[in-house]
């Protein structure tokens, strides 16, 4: 057995004010040679915009970008014609590909907003952009692992260049889910909120862990209510 903890607290942190970022791996200012990613998956950071702020229009390239909306409201603008509003349950799929620009801003005037952006590295170089985003509705994720990105965009999934399959699940206090690795494969799971027991460790919100030389991951909740993301990867 081989799960090896991410503390939220040991994270890389960048406070500017209108940005509260905590990085899970190496981003931006925050490097660690020790915390460069997992297999393909190379950004996790647990943003939260204070009300009308956000993050002006950037480019990005060769990038799969997945955001996942926690609380509050993400309006989303790119150089694709891609664009809208992101609440709570909406998950974006963004393939940045030979080349996109963006904005995100926080759509609310009064509330903040706090969502997971997520980078995964693409097996398909200078592939054309897209953007595409959907809701899973609660009871699509509660008590259930509901595939949310795939290569293959099964299940009415976001389609992602990349051999990776995103799940994400809602779970009441008690509540577990199995998610069985094929031989060969590994997992990443973050919690985005609440608590949760993986295969006997626990994780607090924030918390990640690396997952591997397992033939099978139990989720347990032990919050009232805890939302967590698994990553199936090479």
């Amino acid at each position: 057995m081989s799960i090896v903890v991410r503390k939220a607290a040991d994270r890389g942190h960048a406070d500017h004010g209108w940005l509260d970022s905590r990085h899970t791996f190496s981003f931006a200012e925050h490097q660690d040679p020790a915390q460069t990613g997992f297999g393909a998956l190379r950004v996790i950071n647990d943003d939260r915009v204070q009300p009308g702020a956000g993050f002006p229009t950037h480019g990005h390239r060769n990038m799969e970008i997945l955001s996942y909306v926690i609380s509050g409201a993400l309006e989303h603008r790119d150089s694709t014609g891609g664009g809208g509003v992101l609440r709570p349950g909406d998950v974006q799929a963004m393939s940045a590909g030979s080349g996109v620009r963006h904005s995100e801003f926080n759509a609310s005037q009064s509330e903040p907003a706090h969502f997971l952006q997520i980078w995964i590295l693409p097996n398909r170089q200078e592939a054309a952009p897209r953007y595409a985003q959907r809701h899973f509705a609660d009871d699509e994720r509660r008590g259930r692992l509901r595939l949310i990105a795939s290569q293959d965009g099964a299940d009415g999934s976001l389609t992602i260049h990349q051999d990776a399959r995103v799940f994400a699940t809602r779970l009441d206090a008690g509540e577990r889910v199995v998610h069985r690795l094929a031989p060969g494969r590994r997992a990443w799971i973050q919690v985005a909120t609440g608590g949760v027991d993986v295969n006997g460790v626990s994780l607090g919100a924030g918390d990640g862990a690396a997952v591997a030389a397992e033939s099978e991951i139990t989720l347990v909740s032990t919050a009232p209510v805890a939302q967590i993301l698994l990553f199936d990867l090479p």
